[in-house]
């Protein structure tokens, strides 16, 4: 079946764009210019996925959040500016799936949500065991990650991670001690043949770190080989 996408942003030119990209890709899209307006929507219709724009008059993305999770755990992906990091993660602690940073690609949101929505499917299959359920839990250590379910553990503490940190972090660790080059891991973490730069990828094990230490200030199990990439140690 077509998946519907809901579009939330008070930018008008956003709104228009970024819904023909997705029509033309075959999606249907709902547009909302306040939240407002798209919580009563949203909550009376749900889409199959939301994206948010977090700063919005009337009622912003975290608020819009924090009603909507009151009533549906619909996927939804935040769109932030660069330097909202303190929005980012309270976005992700209250429940979104997924961030992307303005300005962005249409091509790279156009494969995050096709990624988010092909998880959600995963986990919502009755009946049917997925290649994630078959192979279970992934556990190296402290780290437990939960591929059906997109759940990560170190320690037996939860750390929430975006679609994006979860592929990256998932192909480190199911090798451990192996390098993975930068062009390995944004093959795992990126569709569609998208050109993201080496940076993008070394600002998501950074993030990746800064999660995990707040969890447990002593991780170290991310290590940089300069010059030739990353890798996991389940010591």
């Amino acid at each position: 079946m077509t998946a519907t996408i809901a579009l939330v942003d008070d930018d008008r030119n956003i709104l228009t764009s970024v819904s023909i990209a997705l029509q033309t890709e075959g999606f249907v899209t709902r547009v909302y210019s306040d939240g407002e307006t798209a919580l009563k929507a949203l909550t009376d219709n749900p889409p199959d996925l939301a994206v948010f724009d977090i700063k919005m008059p009337r009622m912003d993305g975290l608020e819009l959040l924090r009603r909507f999770r009151e009533k549906s755990q619909v996927p939804v992906i935040f769109l932030t500016s660069k330097d909202d990091e303190l929005d980012e993660a309270l976005g992700l602690a209250m429940g979104a799936d997924d961030y992307i940073a303005k300005p962005f690609s249409q091509r790279l949101l156009i494969a995050r949500i096709r990624a988010i929505l092909r998880r959600t499917e995963l986990t919502q299959s009755p009946g049917t065991e997925t290649e994630a359920e078959a192979a279970g839990p992934l556990d190296r250590g402290r780290l437990s990650m939960d591929p059906a379910r997109h759940r990560t553990l170190w320690g037996g503490e939860p750390v929430t991670l975006t679609v994006t940190e979860f592929m990256i972090l998932e192909t480190l660790a199911q090798r451990p001690g192996i390098v993975k080059t930068r062009n390995q891991l944004m093959d795992a973490a990126y569709q569609d043949d998208i050109y993201v730069d080496d940076r993008t990828i070394d600002s998501h094990i950074k993030r990746l770190r800064r999660k995990f230490r707040q969890v447990d200030p002593a991780f170290d199990a991310i290590e940089t080989l300069y010059g030739a990439g990353y890798r996991f140690s389940e010591e």
